[in-house]
């Protein structure tokens, strides 16, 4: 592989991860409501499922899953409902807040009403379970990667480049988005603003899953 062609993936795969999407907004949303530090064990879990995916991507995965179009469509149902059933608990919160009447310090980012907060473990799942929703990354990244493989050369060696290359960009990704949600904090503190954060990040995952029941690949 040559330094054109990594460049070349680089700034490709920069864009792709820059782009919101599920994880994004997951990584966007912890920060804002758990604190930076915290929302790292969803970074995490949301790069664990990324490697996880490009692996078995690089493993051919992929391609079976284009030859078991009924196993892809039940996996793409199921990350489905996931998204669904994240944006209806955003909501359900925001009604619970309402009628605390409570706000969460900025300081102190624990869940109102008492609740306890949520453990790293926990963080680190949601993350995993939001990267792992979407099937059609798996089939993208079958198809996306072997363009930057170099014919001729051993093809474990590029497939660690690129992988290692993606994890990178996205976790750099999901720092700058956590850092937004630092900012947004601050703003959160007041009780309307959260929660019409929460409904509408509610919203978008309600979007997000809706989009991918009626997506067909």
């Amino acid at each position: 592989m040559t330094w054109h062609v990594w460049w070349l993936f680089s700034g490709i795969v920069l864009v792709l991860c820059a782009m919101p999407g599920p994880n994004m907004l997951l990584v966007l949303n912890r920060s804002a409501q758990e604190g930076f530090k915290r929302s790292v064990a969803a970074m995490l879990g949301c790069a664990s499922s990324l490697l996880l995916v490009l692996c078995l991507s690089a493993c051919g995965l992929g391609a079976a899953l284009v030859a078991a179009p009924r196993v892809f469509g039940v996996l793409r149902v199921v990350g489905a409902f996931y998204l669904i059933y994240l944006g209806l608990k955003a909501w359900w919160g925001s009604f619970e807040r309402q009628q605390q009447g409570g706000a969460i310090p900025q300081d102190t980012p624990q869940p109102a009403a008492g609740k306890p907060a949520l453990s790293v473990w926990a963080l680190w799942r949601n993350g995993f379970l939001v990267g792992l929703s979407n099937p059609k990354f798996l089939l993208f990244a079958t198809a996306f990667f072997p363009q930057f493989i170099t014919p001729g050369q051993p093809r474990v060696p590029q497939f660690v480049i690129l992988i290692t290359t993606f994890l990178a960009l996205e976790l750099l990704c999901y720092l700058a988005y956590a850092a937004g949600g630092v900012s947004l904090a601050r703003l959160l503190v007041k009780p309307a603003l959260r929660k019409a954060f929460e409904r509408i990040s509610g919203t978008i995952f309600l979007g997000f899953g809706a989009g991918l029941l009626k997506a067909r690949f």
